[in-house]
C-alpha cells in the first residue's frame, strides 16, 4: 500500500473510447483516495470522456492510428504520433512520474513511448481478452500486464500477466446485492446495444418479440432497449403494433438500476458490459460486434458462456426467428434463468480497481 504522500505521481494514458477511459477512471479514482496525484495523457477524443476524470492535470497529445492499407497516409500518422512522443517525453521530464499505466487506444501510444524512452516503469491493463495494438507494442517492456479476462490472446512469451478484471464503475458494484427479480410477473428485457447504440440489434430484436415469441410470453413482456435516434419511429410503431409494453430511449442514464431489473439481456460483448453483467449477475444473450479487432468481442463472450452464464449469436446468424425463439426459451424457465445469473455473478471480480492500484503501487517501489 501506498504511504499517503501526495509527492508520487502516475500517468494514466487511454484514449478514444470509453471503453478505456472507464476502467482507467477507476483505476485513478482508487490512486488518488491512496494519496497519489494523477495525470492524463490522452487526444482530443479521449478527452472528450475525461470531463470529471479525477486527475490533478490533463494533457491533450497528438496521436494517430497508423492505416497500412493506405499508405500515402503514413507520412501524415508518423508526423503527429512523434510530436506526440516528443510533448509527452518532455511532460515527463517535467513531472518525474513514478509510473506510467497504459490503458490501450491509439492515444496512448505517445506516452508509453516516452516512458520506455525515459526507463519510467509502465504497466497495461488490457480490457478485452485480445491485447489491443498499442498494448501489444508496450507487452514485452511493461512490469506488468493486468487483464479482464484470464483468456488473453496475443501476449508476449515471457510477459508478467495477471488476470485481475476489468475494474467496473461503483454504482454497478451497488447493484451487486439487488437479487435476482422474481419471474412469476412481468419478465424484464433489457437490449443495449453499446455507447453508440447498434443498428443491427434495433433493427432485429423487435422483430424477434413481436413475429417469433409466443402471445401469452409477449403480453408478460417489459421491454427497455437503447434505440438510435433514427430508428426511434420504426421500433414503437412495431412494439405498438404488437402489444409490448416498451421503454425506449437513445441512451439510459441509470444504467446500473436497469441492469439490476432485468430477468435477460441482449447486448454486445464489449469488456465493460460483459464485465459489469459478471458483478451485478444476469443472464444475457451476447451478440458481438463482427467488425472488432480481432474478433476480441467473441473472444470476451466466452467469460459467460463457457460458465452457461449466456449465450453468443453471431451476427453471421443473427435471424429473427433464431433470436425469438432463443429469448422465449430463455425467459420461459425461471430456475434456468436465477441458475444462469448465479453463474455470471461468479464470474464477476470485484476487486479490479484495488488489484490493479496494489500492483501499481508494487511496481513503483521496485
Amino acid at each position: 500500500m501506498g504511504d499517503g504522500s501526495s509527492d508520487k505521481l502516475v500517468i494514466i494514458a487511454a484514449g478514444g473510447t470509453g471503453g478505456h477511459m472507464f476502467p482507467a477512471r477507476a483505476f485513478a479514482d482508487e490512486m488518488r483516495a491512496r494519496g497519489w496525484t494523477v495525470g492524463l495523457i490522452s487526444d482530443s477524443r479521449g478527452l472528450r470522456y475525461a470531463a470529471d476524470f479525477p486527475a490533478a492535470w490533463k494533457e491533450e497529445v497528438k496521436a494517430a492510428s497508423p492505416n497500412f492499407r493506405k499508405p500515402w497516409t503514413l507520412p501524415a500518422a508518423a508526423l503527429k504520433i512523434n510530436a506526440g512522443i516528443s510533448r509527452a517525453t518532455k511532460l515527463m521530464k517535467a513531472t518525474k512520474p513514478a509510473l506510467v499505466a497504459g490503458f490501450g487506444g491509439y492515444p496512448a501510444y505517445p506516452a508509453l513511448a516516452a516512458a520506455k524512452r525515459l526507463n519510467v516503469p509502465i504497466i497495461i491493463h488490457e480490457q478485452n481478452a485480445v491485447l489491443g495494438r498499442v498494448n501489444r507494442q508496450f507487452a514485452r517492456h511493461a512490469k506488468l500486464v493486468a487483464s479482464g479476462f484470464n483468456r488473453l490472446d496475443y501476449l508476449p512469451p515471457g510477459a508478467a500477466h495477471m488476470a485481475i478484471g476489468n475494474p467496473v464503475r461503483a454504482p454497478i458494484i451497488a447493484m451487486r446485492d439487488q437479487p435476482y427479480p422474481p419471474t412469476d410477473g412481468k419478465l424484464n428485457l433489457f437490449v443495449t446495444g453499446g455507447s453508440q447504440g447498434s443498428s443491427i440489434i434495433g433493427d432485429t430484436v423487435p422483430l424477434a418479440i413481436a413475429d417469433h415469441i409466443p402471445a401469452p410470453l409477449r403480453a408478460r413482456l417489459k421491454v427497455v432497449q437503447q434505440v438510435r435516434e433514427e430508428q426511434m419511429e420504426g421500433v414503437r410503431n412495431l412494439y405498438r403494433r404488437a402489444g409490448v409494453d416498451a421503454d425506449l430511449a437513445p441512451f439510459f442514464s441509470d444504467m446500473p438500476e436497469r441492469l439490476a431489473a432485468a430477468h435477460l439481456v441482449v447486448a454486445r460483448s464489449g469488456a465493460g458490459t460483459v464485465s459489469e453483467l459478471a458483478v451485478v449477475g444476469r443472464p444475457s444473450i451476447l451478440i458481438p460486434l463482427a467488425i472488432a479487432m480481432d474478433d476480441h468481442q467473441a473472444a470476451n463472450a466466452e467469460a459467460l458462456t463457457d460458465v452457461d452464464a449466456a449465450d453468443m449469436v453471431l451476427e453471421s446468424n443473427l435471424y429473427p426467428k433464431l433470436l425469438g425463439s432463443l429469448i422465449a426459451v430463455r425467459l420461459e424457465h425461471g430456475d434456468d434463468l436465477r441458475k444462469r445469473a448465479a453463474a455470471a455473478k461468479s464470474a464477476g471480480k470485484m476487486n479490479a480497481a484495488a488489484d490493479l492500484a496494489d500492483m501499481a503501487e508494487r511496481v513503483a517501489e521496485l
